[in-house]
């Protein structure tokens, strides 16, 4: 939480616009990034790291990774850089929470037919991350049309 408003901050600082959807998995920024059409997305995260670790996956837009060759070291020239003009009130950026989860459940289910789907049996473990709330939002969605869950 407190790398995440950091971030925004910095980013509201330098006159950009802040969408924070919450806690959410890197699918979900690359559906973000492209739904709402915006420049880009970050969601921070360690991965698989242990609990310690911190880091940010980039987004370009259209919901475009960042690597090496598409942006990425232009940022870290950036930050090496360290050579920010002073932050300008006036042109502050805004910060705004938003919910897409609905949305983006919309966007799964436009992949399947639920009516034709058959017997099925799963076990399904987030391990405490981003994708159980996700998950809470299908089943219920499942519930709602009629599946059995």
């Amino acid at each position: 939480e407190t790398l995440k408003l950091a971030l925004a901050k910095g980013l509201q600082d330098a006159g950009v616009d802040v969408l924070d959807i919450g806690m959410s998995g890197t699918e979900e920024i690359y559906f973000a990034t492209f739904h709402l059409g915006v420049d880009g997305g970050i969601e921070v995260t360690a991965s698989h790291n242990p609990m310690d670790y911190n880091g940010m996956k980039l987004v370009r837009d259209g919901a475009r990774p960042i690597s090496g060759d598409t942006g990425l070291r232009d940022v870290q020239r950036l930050a090496e850089a360290n050579d920010f003009p002073p932050v300008d009130e006036t042109k502050r950026g805004r910060y705004q929470q938003i919910n897409l989860r609905g949305a983006y459940v919309d966007h799964l289910f436009g992949y399947i037919n639920v009516k034709n789907l058959t017997p099925l049996k799963l076990v399904i473990n987030s391990g405490n991350g981003a994708a159980g709330p996700v998950v809470d939002a299908i089943e219920a969605r499942f519930k709602a049309l009629g599946a059995p869950v």
